[in-house]
């Protein structure tokens, strides 16, 4: 796996997952969304320690900053 996620990137998806993570513990959510929010938080926060996202490989995107030569 190369990597394909640059810090930035990496930074946004996991204050993403602790948002829904506050929501999820405040009671703001709850049933199937709390499911399908918290299924997507563990997903971005894999995906950000990976520094891999999958879904960035059919698209060719990468967010990673390109080596000076």
């Amino acid at each position: 796996m190369k990597k394909n996620m640059g810090s930035a990137d990496k930074i946004i998806r996991l204050l993403l997952a602790v948002g829904v993570a506050v929501l999820y513990f405040t009671g703001t959510i709850s049933g199937t969304l709390a499911i399908v929010l918290g299924v997507l938080a563990v997903v971005f926060v894999a995906t950000s320690f990976m520094s891999f996202c999958p879904l960035y490989l059919p698209f060719g995107i990468s967010t990673c900053k390109k080596a000076s030569s």
